[in-house]
């Protein structure tokens, strides 16, 4: 290999650099930019999808269960993906993953606004995901590669800020595109940002990767790791609608976790050497989980990222069909969370140097379960000023505490090699602690309303009629009401008792993720050590002994 001579840089930094001419110091504000652009794309098809529903029914003709996996078949291969995507960084090139997948994501959405039909759209939204796997961790191994460890912190929090507001941003500019123009230009949004990374990338960024991955792409790994984590992901999501026992949710899940098992015991296997074999590398090595903080931080992940996406998922619901909220209205809510996120991320993430990751991620969480709480207060009407903005407030201070921080620690604690190996866990690990928390608060909400839209109609003085009818809209929730012409203090009374039931079962809902957040901050506080540790690095054989 030709020798290139660099400018001086911080010499950790820079035996992460593979082929670079550029000092990574130089380089590292448009490698930021780069990924907060690029990963700005995946967090606004996120979430934009969900406002463009009712028009992409209207245009294309799909019915429910086709806007469903608009939305969902985005999420599947996203989230099954995110291992694999972070693993091919590492082995063939940060750079050169990232902006295959910028490649793919700007096609794809391209592909969504040209669909003529729901199922172009939903294959299309299905390649987008796939997409968005390759960038996401990729975005995060850039910056961990470009910035050492005085810095990290507060790139990531900028990272985090940025795509905050753009994620909270995406509902806005998609509805404004959807009223005014087209659905179809939410997605044709992506092309000219697309084009826009793909320049920084080509002009500035510098390529960076696993210098000791020398061996062959774990190709069996990486089947292994997308089919189990696919078929896991997809049973969570059909238990939404069929619940856990139905017998395709049995089999996705429990294949899944078969597979997943094979998956853990190839990768244990190619990360022993063995003579006489040839040599692969691991798509998941293990080597990462023998750093203490790495662990611990995934288990927070797990944790709070569960409460975080479960108990969301349903504030929604709660706003706009007990307290009457409009869909911006609703969406306006958490806007104090996310404008507290995106302004103090940044800080945040560069105190961790200075106090150390262990009080924050203790702090922060807490904070968090102190805000979940808050959102078990309000009745079925009150003033929002009064009952959802204080829970806002306390839930964004608490999460911004937490996220940069967290992502810094995650993508600190092992070697600059592992990169993207070790966001592409971490990503991988909060979405589907999210989909997994979806599912089973959905059975505890659905649960909680039943037993107590029974318990509160048995007391009622209510004609049959009005139960019978209440009884057949069970699984409206909220939105279940009175017949027309039932009396209007009967129909009062019912519908009234309907609505305290949700916000019950709501309250149930959010005392649980309170109680996650706690756990997630009890596992910071005893897992990780009050100074930074020592980044893991794999023992290497002591040099033969020279006479």
């Amino acid at each position: 290999m030709t020798n290139v001579v660099r400018p001086p840089c911080d010499e950790g930094v820079m035996q992460a650099w593979a082929g670079s001419t550029n000092c990574p110091r130089s380089a590292a504000p448009w490698v930021l930019s780069a990924a907060v652009i690029g990963s700005s794309m995946v967090f606004i098809d996120g979430t934009v999808a969900n406002v463009a529903l009712p028009a992409i029914q209207r245009d294309l003709g799909a019915s429910a269960t086709d806007a469903q996996w608009v939305v969902e078949a985005y999420a599947l291969l996203l989230a099954s993906l995110l291992l694999v995507g972070g693993a091919l960084g590492d082995l063939y090139g940060r750079r050169r993953i990232f902006r295959f997948g910028v490649v793919l994501f700007a096609g794809s959405s391209a592909l969504c606004g040209i669909a003529p039909d729901p199922r172009t759209l939903i294959a299309a939204r299905a390649l987008q995901g796939a997409a968005g796997a390759l960038l996401t961790p990729g975005s995060l191994a850039l910056i961990s590669a470009a910035y050492d460890d005085d810095s990290r912190g507060r790139a990531i929090g900028t990272w985090s800020a940025a795509t905050s507001i753009t994620a909270s941003l995406g509902p806005v500019l998609g509805g404004a595109l959807i009223q005014y123009a087209s659905w179809r230009w939410a997605f044709f949004l992506n092309v000219p940002l697309g084009i826009v990374v793909l320049l920084i990338i080509a002009a500035r960024v510098p390529e960076s990767r696993d210098e000791m991955a020398t061996g062959a792409p774990d190709i069996l790994g990486g089947v292994l790791a997308s089919v189990g984590l696919a078929l896991l992901v997809y049973g969570l999501i059909r238990s939404d609608e069929s619940g856990f026992a139905d017998a395709v949710v049995v089999a996705s899940m429990a294949g899944g976790a078969v597979i997943l098992v094979l998956f853990g015991v190839l990768e244990a296997r190619l990360g022993k050497p063995s003579a006489g074999r040839k040599r692969r590398s691991p798509m998941l090595p293990f080597d990462v989980f023998r750093s203490r903080p790495f662990t611990v931080t995934n288990g927070l992940t797990l944790l709070l990222y569960g409460a975080l996406g479960g108990s969301l998922f349903f504030v929604p619901f709660s706003l706009i069909e007990v307290h009457g909220y409009t869909a911006t209205a609703a969406g306006a809510a958490l806007l104090p969370m996310i404008l507290l996120l995106a302004s103090l991320s940044r800080l945040t993430g560069g105190l961790v140097p200075r106090v150390g990751a262990r009080m924050l991620l203790t702090v922060g969480p807490a904070v968090a379960a102190i805000g979940f709480w808050l959102f078990a207060i309000p009745g079925a009407s009150g003033n929002y000023w009064t009952t959802f903005f204080p829970a806002a407030v306390v839930l964004g201070l608490g999460m911004s505490i937490t996220v940069a921080p967290l992502t810094a620690t995650v993508m600190g604690s092992v070697e600059r090699r592992h990169a993207g190996v070790a966001s592409g866990i971490n990503n991988a690990v909060s979405r589907v602690a999210a989909l997994l928390a979806v599912a089973i608060f959905g059975i505890v909400l659905v649960h909680g309303f039943n037993t107590g839209v029974d318990d509160r109609l048995s007391n009622l003085h209510v004609a049959s009629a009005v139960v019978q009818s209440i009884d057949s809209q069970r699984s409206k929730l909220a939105l279940a009401r009175a017949p027309e012409g039932t009396d209007p203090t009967q129909a009062s009374a019912a519908n009234a008792a309907v609505a305290d039931a949700f916000v019950g079962a709501f309250r149930t809902v959010m005392m649980i993720a309170g109680g996650l957040a706690v756990a997630s901050a009890l596992v910071a506080f005893v897992g990780l050590r009050q100074r930074p540790e020592p980044v893991y690095a794999p023992r290497r054989a002591p040099a033969p002994a020279t006479e």
